[in-house]
């Protein structure tokens, strides 16, 4: 076990102490419960580890990211080796097959080398995207989208592949429109009983929504997570602002908060 110890001294060799680690700790003399893990527990583990790779990037905290890039890769080989085990694929593999897929499609620059821009790029992309998957309609290519992804960001995955297509509008101005119109629907059906009804009519919102801001070209999931935290900084203030007073938030009228609420908004944005 000494070996484990060891750091490697170059890429590969830090890769193989990595698995070799991972394999002691699911082979017999390891841990119980590395060894009972399957694809299917290690699932939250893998969703867990992106979002926390992607809170170091927001963080721009390049330690951090360096950490949970390395609990995301564990993650890789932990899957390996399951499948390995179960006689499905290895490592080697799961390299190879990603080396063969960015090379095919990667034509501009594996084989006919070209300085092509990012749009046509991207458009090459995804229609090797399609000729792999045997994809024929635009349809099979939503369907296609991971049902586990975030419901803005799949939201957003499924337009851009219906503009692809040409199912858009020509201006802005009627995705803004879009908005109000099922604003006015909600309005028609919120007091009543059909609860089906308000609930997708609360989701046509969402949805309009999120087409204005693909035509603005911000990410909505990006969006909200930043205005939640705007939120959270607000609150904040208030509830300060309230325990300097000696004051509960629960003594306040809905009133006395606003009027925080729009301070806060002057100080946190430091126009006061």
């Amino acid at each position: 076990m000494e070996k484990f110890y060891e750091p490697g001294k170059t890429e590969a060799e830090a890769f193989k102490r990595l698995t070799d680690i991972m394999a002691y700790l699911r082979s017999p003399e390891g841990c119980p419960w590395d060894r009972a893990q399957t694809h299917d527990s290690l699932k939250t583990c893998l969703i867990e580890e992106a979002y926390e790779v992607i809170e170091a990037i927001d963080n721009r905290d390049p330690d951090n990211l360096e950490e949970e890039l390395g609990d995301l890769l564990l993650q890789v080989i932990f899957h390996g080796q399951i499948a390995e085990l179960n006689g499905e694929f290895d490592l080697t593999k799961i390299a190879n097959r990603e080396a063969d897929k960015m090379i095919s499609r990667h034509p501009h620059v594996f084989v006919n080398k070209n300085s092509e821009g990012i749009d046509k790029a991207i458009e090459k992309w995804e229609n090797m995207k399609r000729k792999e998957k045997n994809i024929n309609t635009y349809t099979e290519s939503m369907k296609r989208i991971p049902k586990v992804l975030p419901a803005l960001m799949k939201s957003y995955k499924i337009q851009k592949k219906a503009a692809n297509a040409g199912f858009d509008w020509d201006d802005i101005k009627d995705a803004f429109k879009k908005i109000l119109e099922e604003t006015d629907e909600l309005l028609e059906v919120y007091k009543g009983d059909d609860r089906r009804k308000i609930e997708d009519e609360v989701g046509d919102i969402l949805f309009a929504a999120v087409n204005v801001a693909r035509f603005l070209k911000v990410n909505p999931e990006e969006a909200l997570n930043a205005s939640s935290e705007k939120f959270i900084r607000r609150f904040s203030y208030i509830e300060e602002t309230a325990a300097q007073q000696g004051r509960q938030l629960e003594e306040m009228s809905l009133e006395e908060m606003d009027a925080l609420w729009e301070k806060a908004k002057l100080v946190l944005e430091n126009r006061i």
